[in-house]
């Protein structure tokens, strides 16, 4: 099934949120807790509350090729220790398929990689696009102290395989060291 006829939904590029979005998705870090380094830090953090981590707005669209998958993903200002809020992170279960994402508002980075081990790093910033390749996972890490806001359009048909990054986590990982963002080697 495709899409019946054309439709248009604002976007608001200050707040993340979309007009009339069919689902809203909410990570707290309860559901993250593994993908933080530091697992003092997250009791810690959980210890006064769950907070949400990141939203993301979407519309329903038909999982199909030649469809547009798209949404408004927002992630949250904060840090588990020393390493900022970021979302959970995905390859596409059709790894073939690549994404693009806008940013409207705050500052990260895109962290990718490859199942071979290639790893990039993009700076996120206001009416930034950031490329994602076929067959790169990736996950938006918010540096600032504001959400990080992003129109993200993919395929219909790419799906979303979020088992990979649970398994073996990402190679990288962006702590603040000396009041800044830094790359660094995971610990396996």
């Amino acid at each position: 099934m495709y899409a019946s006829e054309p439709f248009s939904a604002a976007i608001d590029r200050e707040t993340g949120t979309l007009a009339s979005p069919d689902n809203i998705y909410e990570r707290p870090l309860s559901a993250m807790a593994a993908m933080y380094e530091d697992a003092e830090a997250v009791k810690a953090a959980l210890a006064g509350g769950d907070p949400i981590i990141y939203k993301v707005y979407e519309k329903n669209m038909p999982e199909l090729p030649g469809e547009l998958q798209w949404c408004m993903s927002v992630t949250m200002p904060g840090k588990i220790g020393r390493e900022y809020f970021m979302t959970k992170g995905h390859f596409h279960e059709v790894r073939d398929t690549a994404e693009i994402y806008l940013c409207t508002r705050g500052t990260g980075y895109m962290l990718m990689e490859t199942e071979d081990g290639r790893t990039d790093a993009q700076e996120m910033r206001p009416d930034v696009a950031v490329y994602v390749p076929a067959r790169w996972a990736h996950r938006s890490i918010n540096t600032g102290d504001e959400p990080l806001i992003s129109f993200c359009v993919y395929p219909g048909d790419a799906g979303h395989d979020y088992g990979s990054i649970e398994t073996a986590g990402f190679r990288k990982r962006i702590v603040e060291i000396d009041g800044k963002p830094a790359i660094i080697d995971n610990k396996p």
